[in-house]
């Protein structure tokens, strides 16, 4: 399951600045396509590259994510004990750590294809869901993918994804609140500066 979270989170790449000005559906669907195509030619993410595909995470995906958003609701109600400095800390080093789990996943891509579902939102609407489906190869059963976006400005930003009516998001969610429960925020800051620091040190390896 968390392979899948971080595969399919981390189709939303390469977006180009006029690309802003489409709909959230078409957003989707034009990116998805164009990072699929990406991997599928780059011979040294499929071989297993992870140093690679975090270059590319890093250069591509983070404007499109509203991460401090993701971590405030992967926190809950625990995103208000935080100060200023320690909500700082904690949206980078979640982003870090969502950042190395969509390379590796990247590195692990076995030519799955997408379906698109219908798409409809309200006139003026800024909060959306766009649905799409995972169709595995052989045998595999398909997954249900939905995007969540907001419009920030011009721009849809994603703030949570869900695969199989699983949230990113709230994925997290206990494990935080447990940390946050037994060694505070600054508890939680460290754990996941150790688990970066871990992945780190797992890349360099490659």
């Amino acid at each position: 399951m968390k392979y899948l979270f971080a595969l399919f989170s981390a189709l939303l790449f390469a977006l180009p600045t006029s690309a802003q000005e489409l709909s959230p559906d078409a957003l989707i669907k034009n990116v998805t396509n164009e990072v699929l195509d990406i991997v599928r030619k780059d011979k040294d993410i499929q071989s297993g590259n992870t140093r690679k595909a975090i270059e590319l995470v890093e250069a591509k995906v983070l404007p499109h994510f509203n991460f401090t958003r993701m971590t405030q609701l992967a926190l809950a109600r625990d995103w208000r004990q935080a100060n200023a400095a320690q909500q700082k800390a904690l949206t980078d080093e979640f982003r870090t750590l969502l950042v190395r789990t969509y390379s590796k996943a990247l590195t692990e891509y076995k030519n799955q294809t997408i379906d698109f579902r219908p798409f409809t939102a309200k006139p003026g609407e800024t909060d959306v869901r766009v649905r799409t489906e995972i169709k595995q190869s052989g045998a595999g059963k398909n997954i249900e993918l939905d995007y969540y976006l907001e419009k920030l400005g011009s721009a849809w930003k994603v703030y949570d994804i869900e695969v199989g009516g699983i949230s990113l998001v709230t994925n997290y969610r206990e494990s935080f609140a447990s940390e946050v429960r037994n060694n505070g925020i600054d508890g939680l800051v460290k754990s996941l500066q150790a688990k970066n620091k871990s992945g780190e040190a797992a890349s360099v390896k490659k």
